[in-house]
């Protein structure tokens, strides 16, 4: 069994765990082993049935009125009992900030070692290989595990699309487990506040670099997200500026995203950046610089002054 992790807030479903499940379907494929959803929860949950609707054995609800609000302790509790009574071959979860709190926890509960943030797999001979960025996306490692499972694998957002999940009908199974009394009390989420952005929600970003030139023309870019529907970003640059809120930086300091359409004004294309947006569905890049490092990442490039050339894009946008 491949059993994958449903992260959500108060019953709203973390898209990207919808990944995990495309994730564990593909990996289902070479392996032959079925797939399960699990999902903690204080009460009973509506998300149970909207997770029932794909190509999976079952959900599991694991129920305790300590896993309402999330904490490390309560979900490595309840996880490791799901564990242990469904005895998987492999975990698999998006590699997403709560992820990466517990899951190192809960992996070292069962003497194993999480692979995290993949970006993709590849079964060689039946031995499936992952891979993973390292040195801030400089270098891929690949990586085998060996031994007996179960074994944990997180991958990073945008690695495997959620709308290649394949949909089905699944049984939906509510289990009590045991939960001890948590160490810690959870405060409320650091970007709570009515200014922040979640970008890794976002289908379509509009992001701006140095090119842009001066605060003044990010209004520029402004209309051409308004005409698409789409959300502003930044690189680091227009952020240390305080032209825009550190909330919309993309790259390794900033947000991992991986939306269907990702529009890169002004930016070179420097690794640090990369690494946040790489696995966008379509890039497009408008640059004057011809060899600008984004043209190697681009599926569509311009090079040429964006303030010529996002006027017109405005322009064609508007007329469909």
């Amino acid at each position: 069994m491949i059993l994958v992790f449903i992260e959500h807030k108060d019953g709203v479903l973390n898209k990207t765990s919808l990944e995990a499940i495309a994730a564990a379907q593909n990996i289902a494929g070479d392996t032959g082993d079925s797939v399960a959803a699990m999902i903690p929860a204080g009460s009973d949950i509506g998300l149970a049935q909207e997770i029932a609707g794909y190509d999976i054995e079952k959900v599991i609800v694991a129920k305790n009125d300590k896993l309402g609000t999330y904490t490390p302790d309560g979900y490595t509790d309840a996880f490791a009992e799901i564990i242990r009574k469904e005895n998987p071959n492999y975990v698999v979860m998006a590699h997403t900030y709560q992820v990466r709190d517990f899951c190192p926890k809960l992996a070292a509960r069962f003497g194993k070692e999480m692979v995290g943030d993949c970006i993709r797999y590849s079964n060689e001979g039946g031995q499936l290989v992952f891979t993973r960025r390292i040195f801030l996306g400089k270098l891929d490692a690949d990586v085998t595990i060996k031994g007996e499972g179960p074994y944990f694998v997180t991958f990073q957002s945008g690695a495997f699309r959620a709308d290649n999940a394949a949909a089905g009908s699944a049984a939906v199974e509510t289990v009590d487990v045991e939960v001890g009394d948590p160490r810690m009390v959870p405060e409320e989420p650091f970007q709570e506040a009515k200014a922040s952005v979640d970008l890794t929600k976002s289908e379509v970003i509009v992001a701006i670099g140095r090119g842009i030139k001066s605060e003044e023309n990010i209004k520029v870019a402004e209309e051409l997200a308004e005409a698409l529907g789409a959300d502003i970003a930044a690189s680091r640059p227009i952020c240390d500026s305080e032209w825009l809120p550190i909330d919309r930086q993309i790259g390794s300091s900033g947000q991992t995203v991986a939306p269907k359409l990702y529009i890169a004004l002004g930016i070179s294309g420097a690794i640090q950046h990369i690494v946040g947006m790489k696995n966008s569905g379509t890039i497009v890049a408008i640059n004057k610089d011809s060899e600008a490092p984004i043209f190697d990442l681009a599926d569509y490039g311009i090079v040429g002054d964006l303030f010529e050339a996002v006027p017109t894009m405005i322009e064609e946008i508007q007329k469909g």
